[in-house]
């Protein structure tokens, strides 16, 4: 499977084997993939310096933080991402509004439709 070939896709994910699998699916899609980052500041790190053309965020990281600024980030340069949660989309804040819910469990074909969703979601926004 190549739908994710030459992409770099950023997974922001602190649980580990949630994590290894998330690397494992977008791996066998193509994507190149930056991190994990475990947690906010490592995230927005990487942002900066690895310049992700998509991402992967869950919801709750390390420490009870939450990937809300990661998603603000990410909406102000305008790259694409994907909210893998077990929370509910009613329930998440407003800061993920220009992201794409997907929610656990789920599978490869669907991470990858959600993240060509979020593609074209971000690139229909005035």
């Amino acid at each position: 499977m190549s739908a994710l070939r030459g992409l770099r896709i950023l997974v922001v994910e602190n649980d580990e084997m949630n994590a290894t699998l998330l690397e494992l699916q977008l791996a066998q899609a193509g994507a190149d993939v930056i991190g994990p980052a475990e947690s906010v500041r490592e995230a927005l790190v990487l942002i900066d310096q690895e310049r992700p053309d998509r991402a992967v965020l869950d919801f709750r990281l390390a420490a009870g933080e939450t990937s809300e600024a990661v998603a603000r980030m990410l909406t102000e340069r305008a790259i694409p991402y994907v909210l893998a949660t077990g929370v509910a989309a009613e329930s998440l804040p407003a800061g993920f509004a220009a992201g794409v819910v997907l929610t656990k469990p789920y599978l490869s074909e669907q991470l990858i439709k959600a993240l060509g969703d979020a593609h074209a979601k971000m690139t229909a926004r005035p």
